[in-house]
């Protein structure tokens, strides 16, 4: 039996990994192992790797299937790894996890294809017809701001019908649409509801959520598995402590320049100056130059990051 569906629902911190780059088509191997170890080392509960923060829409398909073969053989079944497959092309999405089937992955996760945006009743429709074809469990992946389509509370419950369905990360950042979900899910204690903004995960698992895939633990995997672990134990003094952190990271490395981009060239920039990994960027975008990268090193030396 899958070791997700044998010890559902999957909890804690798992952080969407990033991808690194030693140019727009060659990945930055050591770099992976670098990254992957440290997660390792700071406690985290699983690896998602090829999402938002992985730019899987910006990168080739051989490039998608290296990582997953990559991520695959460094982490060599330590911690349960999640595979996205997001695509406009259901065909490209069963291809993908049947790679990381085949590599040894956990489950695979899909935000709703994002050219035509569809209805809820098409949204059903899709998840329905892939999940019967897909050779793993899937978690469902509501990226509204990216895919112009948000998944309704009772279409999630109606997709979950489908027992190959195991779970939902939401990246609306709308706390009470989430709650929302969770009261349509409460018959499904099986069911992991991971929520992706960290700024509100400690929040969350106050109220019943399961955990966060949060971009911040890439940089600083024990301070997230840190609020996670206090937020489990009710712990508001200890949860408020580290919020501040939190706070502190969202509001100085993911708002430099103020581009849309700003989040993904911080976070890169910041694995780049910490030693972790190449800061490259798929195209279109590039990495930060001064003096953006040294507002980066300035906001790392303000933080005070206890392990």
């Amino acid at each position: 039996m899958n070791r997700l569906i044998a010890n559902a629902p999957l909890k804690g911190i798992i952080p969407p990994l990033v991808t690194p780059l030693l140019d727009n088509d060659t990945l930055d191997i050591k770099g992976l192992e670098n990254l992957i170890e440290r997660l390792i080392a700071g406690g985290v509960h699983g690896l998602f790797i090829l999402g938002t923060t992985g730019e899987a829409q910006s990168i080739s398909y051989c490039l998608r299937r290296q990582m997953i073969e990559e991520t695959s053989r460094i982490n060599n079944k330590r911690l349960p790894l999640l595979v996205c497959i997001s695509d406009t092309s259901i065909t490209e999405s069963i291809k993908l996890a049947n790679i990381a089937a085949d590599c040894g992955a956990d489950a695979v996760v899909s935000a709703p294809p994002y050219y035509y945006a569809p209805s809820q009743v098409e949204l059903a429709e899709f998840y329905l017809d892939l999940a019967d074809r897909l050779p793993l469990p899937l978690f469902l992946y509501n990226m509204p701001s990216h895919t112009k389509v948000n998944f309704a509370p009772e279409t999630i419950r109606q997709i979950a019908e489908n027992k190959n369905v195991i779970g939902f990360k939401d990246s609306s950042a709308n706390a009470v649409y989430f709650q929302s979900v969770m009261t349509a899910m409460k018959d499904r204690p099986d069911f992991s509801m991971l929520v992706g903004p960290e700024e509100i995960t400690g929040e969350i698992v106050l109220m019943g959520g399961h955990g966060g895939i949060n971009g911040g633990a890439n940089m600083f995997p024990e301070l997230y598995v840190s609020l996670y672990n206090a937020a489990e134990a009710g712990n508001l003094q200890e949860v408020r402590r580290l919020q501040k952190t939190i706070m502190q990271i969202s509001t100085t490395i993911y708002t430099v320049g103020k581009y849309g981009s700003s989040y993904l060239k911080g976070v890169k920039c910041a694995l780049g100056l910490l030693g972790v990994c190449n800061d490259h960027l798929a195209a279109p975008f590039h990495k930060f130059k001064e003096p953006e990268r040294g507002k980066i090193q300035l906001a790392l030396d303000q933080l005070k990051i206890e392990s």
